[in-house]
């Protein structure tokens, strides 16, 4: 018959055994990719559509939205031209001009892409403008917007958030604040980036100019006062921007303007004079 410290030193093997296989498991399970698994772009479909539809929603009620036409015009003509080219639906890009010195662009659920007038004043051609854009189209097509939303917030979250006839403000603003910051993975935002020069590339605009934005972009991060957006500039633009001229490499590429110099320039007017 077994002594009592045999039978100690057994069960005391047994637990590290059990206790091996639980976090060997564990690990295993935090290398799924659950929402490529269970395909939750496809199934959520409507809660998407919800939650793009509702923080719209916030932000129109809570900001200064430029409703003139031809600003709008202008930026659907260069969304239209990257999409179209590139096998996009081009009405699924919802454009939303709002008047934020900010120089910011972000993307909502349901191909809601917000642009801010500070991008827009601050950009020096529509090349620079039309990278921005890009890299927000990006996001959209490739789900980096749900994603972010799942990791940040919680899968259940939003599909709570989203049931019933009473919907959380919080939540909502938490949504916004989330995706008008810069805190895509590293990963996302280099997808993004390289997905935007292949939009430039196949709509004939050159994308150095793209990279030259990147390059100049202040460093920080301000707060806005509503408490609605977390306006993030990114503080890895230096390297994104040397990412994508090592991306181009030595390629030369044809100028073909998707506004003319007078859109361009009347965009520039008519928003300056929005804000003014």
């Amino acid at each position: 018959m077994p002594s009592n410290s045999a039978s100690i030193v057994k069960i005391f093997f047994q637990f590290l055994v059990l206790a091996g296989l639980f976090f060997a498991t564990l690990f295993g399970l935090r290398q799924i990719d659950w929402l490529h698994l269970f395909q939750i772009e496809t199934v959520s479909r409507k809660t998407e559509e919800k939650i793009g539809a509702l923080s719209w929603e916030l932000i129109r009620n809570t900001s200064h939205e430029i409703k003139s036409k031809e600003p709008v015009r202008a930026l659907k003509k260069l969304t239209d031209r990257m999409a179209s080219v590139s096998g996009i639906d081009p009405n699924h890009v919802k454009i939303h001009l709002l008047e934020q010195d900010e120089i910011n662009a972000f993307a909502l659920p349901d191909g809601h892409l917000i642009v801010f007038s500070g991008l827009i004043n601050d950009c020096r051609n529509e090349a620079e403008l039309a990278g921005v854009l890009g890299h927000e189209i990006a996001h959209i097509e490739r789900k980096h917007v749900m994603k972010k939303l799942a990791k940040e917030l919680g899968l259940s979250v939003l599909v709570s958030a989203t049931t019933g006839s009473q919907h959380n403000s919080e939540f909502l603003k938490e949504t916004v604040r989330v995706l008008s910051s810069a805190a895509y993975d590293r990963s996302l935002e280099t997808e993004a980036d390289q997905t935007s020069v292949l939009y430039l590339t196949k709509a004939g605009i050159d994308p150095k100019p793209f990279a030259r934005f990147l390059a100049r972009m202040p460093k920080g991060k301000d707060e806005d006062p509503s408490g609605i957006f977390s306006v993030s500039t990114h503080p890895d633009s230096d390297v994104r921007s040397k990412e994508i001229l090592e991306q181009i490499g030595d390629q030369t590429f044809e100028s073909n303007p998707v506004l003319t110099e007078e859109e361009w320039k009347s965009l520039k007017a008519r928003v300056s004079e929005e804000i003014q």
